[in-house]
């Protein structure tokens, strides 16, 4: 019998290299790193106080500074302030593009006299007059029929209104001053006499002060105010009684409570000039500031 040749096996063993990037583990690690993150945040966030945990909030939940200047104040009016920003306080700049906005700004601190009409007439179109913004000073008015019954120091339907508008216009200031006159007119009151109408005066004169100071947010904001009653100077015809004014003055302090020298209020930027865009004004408007700069220099020296 004949004997069977051996059977021969071949065995091929294949070495399958790992992935190019190190495996999908890493995916996965990261994942449960993130979700662990999460988790001690959480846990730090419940230990918290509720002045922290509204902060934090807020932080996620509201827009940017430069979001909410180009929503509010357009792409104009945001350029020049952002240049501003950037010649006289750049490391504060760059914190803007991140940090979230103050409902309650300091509108002395906007360093735009454009941005600061534009907050103001935003808030008080209706009824301010008179505006005027200077380095470091804000002035307006309100006629006294906007806010009192004629003759008056009763508060008519629109004074809660005006005042709530007013209030968020001075709550956030810092390091500065609030001038109140309320002037009225002795023709202006009933029986045209001086005491009474300085009685109505001074009492228009507390409420609005009142208003105004329990909404002040910061300690370093000193309210001021006086009376000014006086002849309206013009006749007037049989029977019509002169509008009363509350005048209001915002200035700065010298200096902050650190010893700083304050910024004071500035305009990047001349008219615009209506045939070019807003970039095209954006390039002239600075080319002109920075002839207008070395003139001056080369003159003083």
């Amino acid at each position: 019998m004949a004997e069977k040749e051996p059977v021969i096996v071949i065995k091929k063993i294949t070495v399958q290299a790992a992935g190019h990037h190190g495996g999908a583990w890493k995916v996965a690690f990261a994942d449960f790193m993130t979700a662990l993150m999460a988790f001690f945040l959480v846990m730090w966030l419940v230990s918290q106080t509720d002045d922290v945990k509204k902060n934090v909030a807020d932080y996620f939940s509201t827009p940017s500074i430069i979001e909410y200047n180009f929503s509010n104040y357009g792409v104009e009016l945001t350029l020049e302030k952002l240049f501003l920003d950037l010649i006289n306080e750049p490391l504060q700049f760059f914190e803007q593009f991140i940090k979230p906005v103050d409902y309650t700004p300091n509108i002395m601190a906007m360093g735009s006299k454009k941005i600061v009409m534009h907050h103001i007439a935003d808030q008080l179109s209706d009824v301010a007059g008179s505006v005027e913004i200077s380095g470091n000073t804000i002035e307006f008015e309100i006629e006294d029929k906007h806010l009192f019954l004629p003759g008056t120091a009763r508060p008519n339907t629109k004074f809660v209104e005006i005042m709530d508008k007013v209030k968020k216009l001075t709550a956030g200031l810092e390091d500065s001053n609030i001038y109140l006159n309320s002037i009225l007119y002795i023709q202006s009151v009933e029986g045209q006499q001086k005491n009474k109408a300085k009685n109505v005066a001074e009492e228009r004169l507390d409420l609005i002060s009142k208003k105004i100071e329990v909404g002040l947010e910061h300690e370093r904001v000193d309210l001021l105010g006086k009376t000014t009653v006086e002849d309206y100077p013009k006749p007037l015809p049989h029977g019509q009684r002169p509008s009363g004014k509350i005048k209001i003055k915002i200035t700065q302090k010298s200096f902050t409570k650190d010893g700083e020298v304050q910024r004071s209020l500035d305009e990047a930027f001349g008219n615009s000039d209506e045939q070019m865009d807003i970039y095209q004004n954006f390039v002239k408007n600075i080319s002109l500031r920075k002839k207008i700069k070395d003139t001056s220099k080369n003159k003083s020296e």
